[in-house]
C-alpha cells in the first residue's frame, strides 16, 4: 500500500527549530522512521515536505491519480489559516487522511488551537511527538483492514 506523508512549512527544521517543543530529532530522522515503519509493515511510504502552500496542494492533488492509499499530513502553521489547503484535502474522499501535530496544539498559543484543515481529514493526532506519524500510518492501515 502506498502512503504519502506530507509536511508543511518549517518541518524541515526539526531538530533545529524550537527543540523544547518539537524535540531534538531531525527531519531526516523522521523520514527514516516513517520509511522503516512502512517497510516493516509491507507498505511504501513517500515523504514530501515543502515550505510553499501551492506545492503542498499540488502534491495532494497528484495523490488522487498516483495510487496513494492514504495521506498523513502535518500542515505546520498552515493548519490555522489555509482554507486553500482545506479545500485540497477535501477535494476527494476516496482515501483516508490523517492530520498530525508533534506538539499539543491545544496547549499552545491561542491561534494554534484552531485547525481549519482537520475537518477535511478523517482523524487528527496531536501531541504524540514523532510517533504521531506512525499512529497516522496505522490509522490508514487499519482503515483498509476493516474492509
Amino acid at each position: 500500500m502506498k502512503m504519502l506523508v506530507i509536511n508543511g512549512p518549517n518541518l524541515n527544521f526539526l531538530g533545529i527549530r524550537d527543540r523544547a517543543t518539537y524535540g531534538e530529532n531531525s527531519y531526516d530522522h523522521l523520514v527514516k522512521m516513517i520509511v522503516k515503519w512502512a517497510d516493516e509493515h509491507g507498505h511504501e511510504a513517500e515523504c514530501y515536505q515543502s515550505n510553499h502552500e501551492g506545492d503542498l496542494i499540488d502534491r495532494i492533488q497528484r495523490a488522487y491519480f498516483d495510487g496513494t492509499a492514504g495521506i498523513v499530513i502535518n500542515p505546520g502553521a498552515l493548519t490555522h489559516y489555509s482554507y486553500a489547503l482545506y479545500d485540497a484535502l477535501g477535494s476527494y474522499d476516496t482515501i483516508p487522511m490523517v492530520e498530525v501535530h508533534i506538539s499539543d496544539i491545544n496547549s499552545r498559543d491561542e491561534f494554534r488551537k484552531t485547525s481549519v484543515t482537520a475537518p477535511a481529514c478523517d482523524h487528527q493526532i496531536i501531541g504524540h511527538g514523532l510517533e504521531g506519524y506512525t499512529e497516522g500510518l496505522e490509522f490508514i492501515e487499519n482503515f483498509y483492514s476493516k474492509g
